[in-house]
């Protein structure tokens, strides 16, 4: 068993080898937050054979959901990938690594084996680790350019969660962005359909607390009072689920399409997203388990459940510390209407974590909806984005033919 495991460790090396061994360019940068964390992004700067041609491609941020990373955009390969696609289309492909995944866990002075590291939610994503990365990514797409230019933004999920709360936020980052696309949106969860979710979301509302105060920057709107008791610690402390010795041990052996166990492995992954057997490559589970999870604070997923339970796209619920933190008893809601970039809704009917009626209530408070188009696959669930088997002609063509029209 052991052996089986370290060969599975061998056959998947880290996400900048793994882009290598596809046969394209990688380039890894480093970018400090202003909270101080530092962030990993991933750089595929042109295809296989680089642009020639007149003009300069803009560049693209793709970011990634909840306990993902870059990885997850790159595990099936050329033919099956967005960041390949948009390579070869010439493209500047950068893929970003949110605070607490398993390329981003540093901080200047926190160390994330403690408590503080950890004390975020997918806000800080959006008004921190957003806005930083976007800044860096165009101080060097502009040089030597002689223009001030702005990228394209493709998330799936958090990564759509997140850029919602930065545009709302800091409505100043939407002249930045040229088109934003948005795989499997997520904002209202009212309608959501997985069980899994649903079971859990009772237990994530406001909790009376003993909270610390954190430093941020006041005019972005981040709580002051951060530290959770109680059930964080039960689901595996203020980082969920860290990860552990077990992982390869999911991903290489009992996920292994020759076993019988692989189909629970299937119907786990169909319990939280969607039941889609036709879309998915058993022979992909090993390697998908194997990157998988990538890391999140528990307070990621407080969030989301309070979401689910209020009906409401809304700052997080700090329950009896509301109006010490914004100044009134409930958290306020997100303002969509602050968000002026060119916005596209990519959802899928078998999506349960992203219900076709929430994705109706986003469309209709969104000023600048481009395009809103429901995948023509009626199995199509929320991870079938990054690894169906069809997802180059079901998703990625619509995203590519969109950019081309900015």
């Amino acid at each position: 068993m052991a052996g089986n495991t370290r060969t599975i460790a061998e056959r998947t090396p880290p996400q900048p080898e793994l882009i290598e061994n596809h046969g394209y360019p990688v380039q890894i940068h480093e970018v400090q937050t202003d909270d101080g964390y530092l962030l990993t992004l991933h750089r595929v700067p042109h295809g296989r054979v680089p642009n020639t041609g007149p003009g300069k491609k803009r560049p693209v941020l793709i970011m990634h959901g909840l306990l993902s990373s870059s990885g997850d955009w790159i595990l099936l390969g050329p033919g099956n990938s967005l960041v390949y696609s948009l390579a070869e289309e010439g493209y500047d492909v950068w893929l970003g690594n949110a605070r607490g995944n398993r390329y981003s866990r540093k901080h200047k002075s926190l160390d994330p084996k403690s408590r503080d590291f950890w004390q975020f939610s997918w806000h800080e994503i959006g008004v921190y680790d957003l806005p930083a990365m976007i800044d860096y990514i165009l101080a060097r797409a502009s040089r030597g350019s002689g223009s001030d230019m702005g990228l394209f933004y493709v998330g799936h999920s958090q990564g759509t969660t997140a850029f919602y709360v930065m545009a709302s936020k800091l409505p100043e980052y939407n002249d930045k962005i040229h088109a934003m696309v948005s795989l499997s949106p997520v904002a209202f969860m009212y309608n959501v359909a997985s069980p899994f979710v649903k079971l859990l979301a009772p237990f994530t509302g406001a909790l009376p607390s003993f909270l610390t105060p954190l430093r941020r920057r006041p005019h972005r709107s981040v709580s002051r009072f951060s530290k959770l008791p109680g059930l964080p610690e039960l689901l595996g402390g203020f980082e969920f689920l860290p990860e552990s010795a077990l992982a390869p041990l999911i991903g290489g052996l009992l996920c292994n399409k020759r076993v019988a166990t692989s189909s629970i492995c299937a119907n786990v992954m169909f319990l939280v997203s969607g039941y889609d057997s036709q879309q998915l490559n058993m022979s992909s589970l090993p390697l998908i388990m194997f990157h998988s999870p990538s890391g999140a604070s528990t307070k990621q997923f407080y969030h989301y459940g309070q979401l689910v339970m209020s009906g409401k796209f809304r700052e997080y619920d700090y329950g009896l510390s509301n109006f010490m933190t914004y100044g009134s008893l409930s958290p306020p809601d997100y303002d969509l209407n602050k968000i002026t970039a060119p916005v596209a809704l990519l959802y899928a009917n078998n999506d349960w974590l992203s219900s076709v009626k929430d994705v109706e209530a986003l469309a209709s408070k969104l000023p600048n909806l481009v395009d809103k188009y429901n995948i023509p696959f009626d199995k199509f669930n929320h991870l079938d984005f990054l690894w169906a088997m069809n997802a180059s002609t079901l998703v990625y063509e619509r995203v590519i033919e969109l950019f081309r029209n900015y």
